[in-house]
């Protein structure tokens, strides 16, 4: 404790202050001073008091964070019209499937994330991470080649994350 600044004691977590700050000035439709000065105290407080609730937040290469999110909201994008021309045109045209994603990495934050992607996008949904099979279980809603899809999956998503959270492909956390 005593090595850091004292910026940094007093916001521990910058990106959480914001967030609190912002969501207290939303969720009361204002930007009144009054308002304004209860956010920032909102801001200062609520992180000081999860601290220790937080674990260390890991490095990550937000240039690549926001490529990703660009390319899974451009995927939900179209997913959405894809599924909804699935669902309203002929359901013998539907091939569900279940299949397998080998995971590269043990890591936490990049399986979780992937999981999460997954089931973000209309059409799939993953089921569980197994960690000790390192894989992930997946359902998609049609799916003519189970491996060009898990090779795309892998591709936009995985290779992304494991970029971001700055690991080399194959390594275990």
């Amino acid at each position: 404790m005593q090595n850091q600044s004292l910026l940094t004691r007093i916001v521990p977590h910058p990106f959480v202050s914001v967030i609190v700050a912002m969501s207290w000035l939303m969720l009361n439709h204002s930007a009144e001073s009054f308002d304004i000065v209860v956010a920032i105290a909102l801001g200062l407080i609520i992180p000081k008091l999860i601290q220790p609730f937080i674990v260390c937040t890991p490095n990550i290469h937000w240039k690549s964070a926001i490529q990703l999110f660009f390319v899974v909201l451009w995927d939900i994008i179209i997913s959405n019209i894809k599924v909804a021309k699935q669902v309203l045109g002929p359901t013998k045209n539907l091939q569900p499937k279940w299949f397998r994603i080998p995971l590269d990495t043990d890591h936490e934050h990049v399986n979780t994330l992937l999981a999460m992607i997954i089931t973000t996008t209309p059409g799939t949904v993953s089921a569980g991470i197994d960690q000790e099979r390192g894989d992930i279980l997946v359902h998609a809603l049609s799916c003519d080649d189970v491996d060009a899809e898990i090779q795309a999956i892998k591709a936009r998503y995985e290779v992304p994350l494991i970029e971001i959270f700055d690991l080399q492909q194959g390594e275990r956390s």
